[in-house]
């Protein structure tokens, strides 16, 4: 701080030293008279000047001069390296000289610029870890990726660069849509920095495109060592990879297998609601029911939701409408007045034929918060009592424009899905679907949510859900949608 100040005093001093000299010449008119020996000078005001200048380069070429002999010398007495490092000072200084206008053209966004000043720097300094990353940046700023990709290429030579060389390959692969190679990428840059975050992330959302389940436990592991991920919330993840493994097994049939992945996906995140309908079977399988019981109950008071419903159905599918009605008192009860519990006890009573039941189980729903379900009930509910078909069609008309109600519902792209997933189908996002009303005006039906699901009969086909998207017959008009709601109502009643 001291020092900065005292050049600055000195160069403020020189400067009006400097001008105060001029003036006086230049007021005077005057030369400068000098004697040497015998022979004298006179100099004009700008000969005074020109002299002045010369004598300053004078000093500072004898500078030099100096300066290379005490290197000489130096080399002389021993020092090797004295002579080149006094000529590597210059060609260092302008090398980080352009590597500095190399940076700041970057940061200004002059790909094409910071390009050749790194070229530059590479010819003085021949430090490839440093030029090579700011040409290999700005080449990415230019739209210049073959470049790019070799100087990501060049970096893999050196240990203090591969895994900035991985990651830009891994980035340029993603972008190109090669994901296979993507992930062989992000595998090696997890093994070089496996406490790098964002390659982390990358490398799961890859490893969950691919099915990479065991592996992608693993780096969610790693998160929850290192800090990076909440207890909670690894749990939570964790149950939904090892959910999609029992998943896997159950479709290749090793019931065994099957059962124990299903069952410790439920056992990390009870309330995971696929988990516990896929460790329920798990146990109706193995003979178990009481055990599928318990899981459907704690997830249901945890979150209603039909698909948990349509197990609990499962584990009894002989027993009759009446004593279905009675078995599901047990579950239900656990809930009674979640609209998913009023509305799963009236499509009990109207497979009991009990439709005075049923209304007084729904209630207001169907005014309060009308949705294609509820409204079809009260269709189904109308027809079983005898009702009027117009009346059975107004609900019905209703039905096809009223709001689906609760689906799966990507919370960052509010993307909806017919079937839960661990990732997003639309924007790749993990675990972000939860089951909650969407803002959409239509949407597919979720499978498990059909109207009248399981625990009423065997479901219909997706063409022919009681309350389908249109949409997705283009030539389908809405007054053929009513019919076919209508014959759907009429014989789920007549059933």
């Amino acid at each position: 701080m001291i020092w900065s100040f005292i050049k600055i005093v000195l160069f403020v001093a020189a400067v009006a030293a400097l001008t105060l000299a001029v003036g006086h010449l230049t007021e005077t008119g005057s030369g400068i008279r000098m004697s040497v020996g015998n022979m004298e000078f006179t100099l004009g005001p700008v000969q005074a000047i020109i002299a002045f200048l010369l004598l300053l380069v004078s000093m500072w070429l004898l500078l030099k001069v100096l300066g290379f002999l005490v290197a000489v010398l130096r080399f002389l007495n021993g020092d090797e390296t004295a002579v080149s490092r006094y000529l590597d000072r210059n060609r260092e200084r302008k090398g980080f000289q352009a590597l500095a206008d190399g940076l700041m053209a970057l940061a200004s966004g002059e790909g094409r610029v910071a390009i050749s000043q790194a070229t530059k720097a590479e010819k003085y300094l021949q430090r490839p870890e440093l030029t090579n990353l700011i040409m290999a940046q700005a080449a990415e700023l230019a739209g210049d990726s073959r470049k790019a990709g070799e100087v990501y290429k060049r970096l893999l030579a050196d240990d203090r660069t591969r895994f900035v060389g991985v990651r830009g390959l891994m980035m340029q692969k993603l972008s190109e849509g090669d994901t296979d190679t993507a992930l062989k990428l992000a595998q090696k840059a997890f093994s070089l920095k496996p406490k790098h975050e964002g390659v982390q992330d990358t490398l799961l959302q890859l490893q969950a495109s691919a099915g990479d389940w065991k592996g992608a436990r693993q780096v969610i592991g790693t998160k929850l060592k290192q800090g990076l991920l909440p207890r909670d919330v690894h749990r939570r993840r964790d149950a939904v990879l090892a959910l999609q493994e029992a998943r896997e097994v159950f479709s290749d049939e090793a019931t065994i297998e099957a059962r124990e992945a299903a069952i410790e996906a439920n056992r990390l995140s009870p309330d995971l609601i696929p988990a516990a309908v896929l460790a329920a079977r798990s146990y109706i399988q193995s003979g178990k029911p009481k055990n599928a019981v318990r899981v459907l109950k704690k997830a249901w008071a945890a979150q209603p939701h039909p698909d948990l419903a349509a197990a609990f159905a499962e584990i009894a599918p002989d027993e009759t409408p009446a004593q279905r009605l009675k078995r599901f008192e047990t579950l239900l009860s656990t809930t009674p007045d979640h609209e998913e519990s009023r509305l799963m006890r009236a499509e009990l009573n109207i497979a009991a034929e009990d439709f005075p039941a049923a209304r007084r189980a729904l209630g207001d729903l169907a005014e309060t918060h009308p949705t294609s379900r509820s409204l079809t009930i009260m269709a189904a509910i109308a027809r079983g009592e005898g009702e009027d078909d117009a009346l059975v069609r107004g609900w019905l008309t209703r039905a096809l424009t009223a709001s689906r109600g609760p689906q799966w519902v990507c919370d960052k792209c509010h993307g909806v899905q017919a079937d839960w997933s661990p990732t997003c189908e639309n924007c790749g996002g993990f675990d972000t679907l939860s089951w909650r009303e969407s803002t959409q005006s239509s949407a597919p039906m979720p499978n498990g949510a059909d109207m009248l699901p399981l625990i009423v009969g065997k479901p219909s086909e997706p063409e022919a859900d009681l309350a389908g998207d249109s949409s997705e017959t283009p030539d389908a008009k809405p007054e053929d949608d009513i019919l076919i709601l209508d014959e759907e109502v009429g014989q789920k009643a007549r059933n």
